[in-house]
């Protein structure tokens, strides 16, 4: 075993202030000089996401001292995308992602423990575990603690994910739904993320595909006998990864985020997962452009599988038909399956085990549900550092979309142009400047495309924003994370009503149909003074974030794709005449 940093000189000053402070602990005097392991518990009472974190860090903690190293749980933020989404319009839920970051190098960090292993749970949590281990390099395990048991499950009619929908619906129609309580009270049987492949399941699968969890983690019924079998196998696996000194930054290379990136694309994942993955590649101090990736590797990664809100299959049928690992070696032969991973081998050793596809929930390379990209990357004039689009396959809908711009500076305001008339079939409806640094913390405009459904117009009329939108979003022609954002000068602050925006899904671009000069003649966008901010958090995180293109994160760890991110902005800036 290579030496242990947490392993002060014994008689130091900070060495024996240690010892006072563990021995009081009920530590023994021979376990101080053990590895010392950082169980990282992003643990709340706020969200069902969360209720069984803390029974999983005790059998961890029990683990690991029968493994002969010495645990200690640290705790974190813990966003719910439900639930925490309430205060100033949502815009606390991506910095939280980031925060969790530096609540993890604050701790570990600062104690200078040797290893971590992270219980990973809702949307953010994931992203952030693997972010933090990108950024220390330290060894670390990812633990996907499962979804929650949903109502569809049992026969019943919704799961959360419905209800939201439903509730989101009734507020824009009025329309009263007596039922809408009892539905809620069903929706939810037990603790765990989200059923279906929104964002929470999709980074639990892109951690496996990434190499940073153990192999058929994900995705996993929370409490069930096969996420205890992950909890202890991952006990074994930091254990060994610290014996052997194998760090994230050996595992997350360019071929295991190319795989990543194959992975969400052959599961429909979720959008978010696109800025999520950069932000881990830009933390592993890798050079590599994860939008790019998507939009080439999109071309020749079939869908494999197709859950809700993809398609009809329940995310319980997807993992009893053998989950991320069997959808894995079914894509092997287009993967890089000679990367490493947590499991103390490679991908295609991992993958030996795994069952083979059914061909019906999951299916295989020559016969997939689709070939067009679930996940669409766009680029033009209107987004030359990109934007992206969710779209069902087979996608019954057009691919094609060209109307006249309708500008709005927020959801609110866009769901009231439905109303009064001023958003109509053929429009393309612009919400700008709540982009990273114009919200700040990235605006969600999930209720406005819910609105359009519910007021039929969602395949009649198309968004394009620089916001962002759910993860369970994936009917009509809706394009977000428009990059650069308004805030940053990029073409959509300078965009006006009439203006003629071309949106195609073919030929992945989005461009505005205006003069080059008469835009550079415009003046650049500038955000209301107004916004509510809160003079705290969401301040600090206006002055730190990096934009999308590279990750969003609140410090440039690679010069790489955030250099090419300011070379953007500059060309941006010479083609307005600045």
């Amino acid at each position: 075993m290579p030496a242990l940093r947490s392993n002060l000189p014994p008689t130091s000053a900070l060495g024996i202030a240690r010892r006072a402070q563990w021995r009081s602990l009920g530590i023994a005097a021979e376990d101080l000089t053990k590895p010392k392991i950082a169980i990282v518990n992003t643990s709340s009472e706020l969200a069902a996401c969360y209720a069984h974190l803390d029974e999983i860090a005790d059998v961890l903690k029990d683990e690991l001292r029968a493994l002969g190293v010495l645990p200690f749980e640290i705790r974190t933020t813990a966003p719910s995308d439900f639930v925490t989404s309430a205060g100033r319009a949502g815009r606390y839920i991506l910095p939280s992602r980031d925060l969790i970051v530096d609540d993890i190098e604050a701790a570990v960090e600062g104690a200078q423990l040797d290893a971590m292993i992270c219980l990973s749970s809702c949307d953010k949590t994931t992203p952030a575990h693997l972010m933090a281990a990108g950024r220390l390099n330290l060894p670390t395990v990812v633990v996907p603690c499962g979804y929650q048991h949903s109502g569809l499950a049992e026969g019943r009619e919704a799961d959360v994910e419905e209800v939201f929908l439903l509730a989101a619906k009734a507020a824009v129609t009025g329309e009263p739904v007596d039922d809408l309580e009892e539905l809620a009270d069903d929706a939810i049987l037990g603790p765990g993320v989200c059923a279906g492949m929104a964002t929470a399941n999709s980074m639990h699968v892109l951690a496996e595909a990434l190499g940073m969890a153990v192999a058929g983690a994900a995705p996993v019924r929370a409490n069930s006998p096969r996420m205890w079998d992950s909890v202890r196998r991952s006990a074994a696996a930091i254990v060994a990864l610290v014996e052997r000194d194998v760090r994230p930054r050996d595992i997350i290379t360019d071929g295991s985020v190319r795989n990543a990136v194959r992975a969400m694309l052959a599961v429909g994942g979720s959008i978010n997962t696109i800025k999520h993955l950069q932000a881990i590649a830009v933390e592993s101090g890798l050079d590599i452009d994860v939008w790019d990736e998507f939009r080439t590797l999109g071309a020749s990664t079939p869908l494999l599988a197709s859950v809700r809100p993809n398609g009809p299959r329940l995310v319980e049928e997807f993992e009893d038909a053998g989950g991320a690992a069997t959808m894995l070696r079914s894509l092997l032969p287009i993967l890089d399956g000679t990367r490493l991973t947590v499991n103390g081998g490679t991908l295609a050793d991992d993958l030996l085990a795994a069952r083979k596809p059914d061909g019906d929930v999951i299916r295989t390379l020559d016969a997939p549900f689709g070939t067009d990209p679930a996940i669409a990357v766009l680029r033009g004039s209107l987004a030359p550092g990109g934007a992206v689009a969710k779209r069902p396959v087979p996608d019954p809908g057009p691919r094609r979309f060209t109307g006249p711009a309708r500008v709005f500076g927020n959801r609110e305001e866009a769901i009231a142009g439905i109303s009064s008339g001023r958003l109509r079939e053929g429009d393309v409806a612009v919400i700008r400047g709540i982009g990273v640094t114009g919200a700040p913390g990235l605006g969600l405009t999930s209720a406005f495309i819910f609105a359009l459904h519910a007021r039929g117009l969602a395949h009649s009329v198309a968004l394009v924003t620089d916001g962002q939108f759910s993860g369970l979003v994936n009917q009509g022609m809706t394009v977000g994370e428009v990059s650069p954002e308004a805030a940053a000068d990029g073409p959509l602050g300078r965009i006006r009503d009439d203006d003629v925006v071309d949106i195609d899904l073919e030929t992945g671009r989005l461009d505005l149909l205006v003069d080059p000069a008469e835009l550079a003649a415009r003046p650049r966008f500038v955000p209301p003074a107004d916004r509510d901010t809160g003079g705290g958090m969401l301040d600090q995180y206006e002055q730190l974030v990096q934009p999308l293109g590279c990750g969003a994160v609140l410090c440039a760890r690679s010069a790489g794709p955030c250099q090419r991110v300011a070379d953007d902005a500059s060309l941006e800036a010479s083609a307005a005449g600045r």
